[in-house]
């Protein structure tokens, strides 16, 4: 009977444990999520150090998908920021 006495105590009611998984799997979750966040940190960091040229790829990049989206869904704004791409038949034929 003393060996029980030295055990810690268990919660009384289930209810309990399940708030504790339930708040850990939140905190797994979230730990995973910044995890994710910080590899794709890492690899823009170590793309954009190999390669210069790529963030002004994916500004192009970005202000084409801004454009294609407003032409898509009527956005006003974008429209009237749409100006015509460079023309890439004579930088293909230079």
């Amino acid at each position: 009977m003393a060996e029980s006495s030295s055990l810690p105590e268990q919660p009384q009611s289930g209810g309990d444990i399940l708030e504790l998984n339930k708040d850990l799997e939140i905190m797994i979750e979230d730990v995973e999520n910044i995890s994710v966040q910080l590899a794709y940190m890492v690899y823009d960091m170590v793309a954009l150090r190999t390669n210069p040229e790529l963030g002004a790829s994916m500004r192009k990049l970005e202000e084409a998908y801004q454009k294609c989206r407003g032409a898509v869904c009527g956005d006003p704004i974008q429209e009237l920021k749409t100006d015509p791409l460079p023309d890439t038949e004579a930088q293909q034929h230079a």
